[in-house]
């Protein structure tokens, strides 16, 4: 059986808070270790970052099993493809960010817009 959360921001930098707190809440909730939540929220903050802008953005995260599944979006597909390989003068690439703390990063289409999916394999502990 598959568990998801799904919760839509206007994208606002503020807003994104809430995306990392609700994040945070289901680690503790699966009692996921501090370093695979550090992971997640790395790769969560790296994917929404960025200027604030109109309309909105959605995180989704499914829990199966062992896997947690992510996906953010919508993002204009072409712009996304550029954020992942752009580079700063001190930093890393958005795709070398996401590749270092989660298992599988993936661009999925949708029309003209393309959601970024990432896949991380955790160990969850289930209580009685």
């Amino acid at each position: 059986m598959t568990d998801e959360i799904c919760l839509t921001l206007p994208r606002i930098r503020p807003f994104y808070r809430i995306a990392h707190l609700v994040l945070g809440g289901l680690a503790v909730r699966l009692d996921l270790t501090f370093e695979h939540l550090e992971d997640l929220q790395l790769a969560l903050a790296g994917v929404l970052e960025g200027p604030d802008e109109d309309g909105q953005v959605t995180v989704r995260v499914a829990v199966d099993g062992d896997v947690l599944r992510t996906s953010v979006g919508p993002f204009p597909r072409e712009r996304l493809e550029r954020n992942l390989d752009r580079v700063g003068s001190e930093e890393i690439s958005l795709r070398r960010l996401l590749e270092t703390v989660v298992d599988e990063v993936a661009v999925e289409e949708n029309g003209d817009d393309a959601w970024l999916a990432m896949t991380k394999t955790v160990t969850i502990v289930r209580g009685d």
